[in-house]
């Protein structure tokens, strides 16, 4: 039987190229047979292997259109090319182990990774998650509904999906899926003079926030106001050119 990924591509921030680095890690990290389903709004310049569709309908204001929101659109009741299974998996991460685990840890629930910035470990992070389509149709129903109520009542997309799914729910064993900034990166002021280390046994790195894949590899460290770059630096991290490829 074949797997199916997702992906959801939207605006300017990550290119064609963030898509077809999703194909080639997930090629390179799963033994059965996978496919790549990408909801994107501009197909231009992703690899003709992947699956492309439009991006999903959802009533969302306008400040939150482009926001992580926008990936409750894929609760729907059905979903073009996907049915049954499916892992979803952000743009911005990198692969560093195998993905076919994924389909199998603990069957017939949604799976999701543990929040790092969570101070009671409850709320999942849907950079990866595997759902079953057409499972948790009133996590779309609602928002379509009423959008600003779920915003003030939640805060934000994955509390709202934690919370609400009503489903059978387990996290990923923790070893699987970490992230750059909060696991990764030392903390200040170690992040100036030690290089972030890649974890044995980890599959998934996330990319929450800033620093990018492309920005941490050469170190460079976006900062909105001179005050953050007092303390946000990352060094070159070499083998994130390893495995982002």
């Amino acid at each position: 039987m074949t797997q199916t990924v997702v992906c959801m591509k939207w605006g300017e921030r990550y290119p064609a190229d963030y898509a077809n680095r999703l194909w080639s890690m997930i090629k390179r990290h799963t033994k059965r047979p996978t496919r790549l389903v990408c909801f994107a709004d501009h197909a231009e310049g992703i690899d003709p292997a992947i699956e492309v569709h439009p991006l999903l309908d959802i009533n969302l204001p306008t400040r939150l259109q482009w926001r992580p929101w926008r990936k409750i659109a894929l609760w729907g009741e059905t979903l073009p090319g996907v049915t049954g299974e499916a892992l979803y998996l952000d743009l911005d991460i990198i692969i560093t182990g195998g993905l076919d685990d994924f389909f199998d840890y603990e069957p017939g629930k949604f799976c999701v990774i543990r929040n790092w910035t969570t101070s009671n470990g409850g709320v999942g992070n849907t950079t990866a998650y595997r759902f079953r389509v057409g499972s948790a149709t009133h996590l779309l129903e609602r928002i379509n509904r009423e959008p600003e109520v779920v915003y003030k009542e939640f805060g934000n997309s994955q509390t709202y999906v934690t919370r609400a799914i009503g489903l059978p729910m387990a996290f990923w064993p923790d070893d699987w899926c970490v992230s750059f900034k909060h696991s990764l990166l030392p903390p200040w002021p170690l992040n100036f003079v030690a290089t972030p280390k890649l974890p044995k046994g980890a599959r998934i790195v996330a990319f929450t926030g800033k620093p990018d894949p492309d920005e941490a590899m050469e170190g460079r460290y976006p900062a909105s106001s001179w005050w953050k770059k007092v303390y946000k630096h990352v060094r070159p991290t070499p083998w994130i050119a390893e495995h982002w490829r």
